[in-house]
């Protein structure tokens, strides 16, 4: 077993990324259900988080920890953006005027990355309150994923190179568990 990624596993974060955004587009978002946007940010947060403890583990045992970290951010980070820009996009169609403009999909995900990035052009704010309230919590969570998260991320790689040097024979992960 060599060391260096293959091709496959190098293109697999920039693929899991781009299907993520593409799923945002393509999937059916257009039927309206009153606390949809709720619902849709708390059991998304839950999955995440899930996801997110599993993705530790993996990158842990994983042989390649670093490129697998690279993964796990790949899918993270795109998957809690785009969930928030789903929250906003839904909120908008359920409740008309929660922001300073309609957001369609672009502009909903438009708005999410101004938060994440802490730029805010101002362009587009959020108007009512259960708006302002989710954006409060984007904001409060991406400073959560930026530094909590990252520096759990980094833990996780280093526990992995440290038991790859530890027992460099170890045999591989059972079956079907990716690394």
């Amino acid at each position: 077993m060599t060391d260096r990624p293959s091709v496959g596993a190098a293109v697999r974060p920039l693929v899991t990324a781009t299907a993520l955004v593409l799923a945002y587009y393509l999937l059916p978002m257009d039927a309206r259900f009153a606390g949809g946007a709720a619902v849709t940010l708390v059991l998304g947060l839950a999955a995440l988080l899930l996801l997110f403890l599993w993705q530790l583990r993996s990158i842990s045992y994983s042989p390649q920890p670093r490129l697998r970290a690279v993964e796990t951010l790949a899918t993270t980070v795109p998957l809690f953006l785009l969930l928030f820009a789903t929250t906003y996009y839904l909120l908008e169609r359920n409740v008309p005027g929660s922001f300073s403009e309609t957001l369609d999909r672009t502009g909903a995900l438009y708005f999410t990355l101004t938060v994440f990035s802490t730029v805010g052009f101002g362009d587009i704010v959020a108007s009512s309150e259960s708006a302002r309230i989710v954006t409060m919590a984007q904001m409060a969570a991406d400073v959560l994923l930026v530094g909590v998260a990252a520096r759990v991320v980094v833990g996780a790689v280093e526990s992995g190179l440290r038991r790859h040097r530890e027992t460099p024979d170890a045999a591989p992960p059972a079956p079907g568990k990716r690394t």
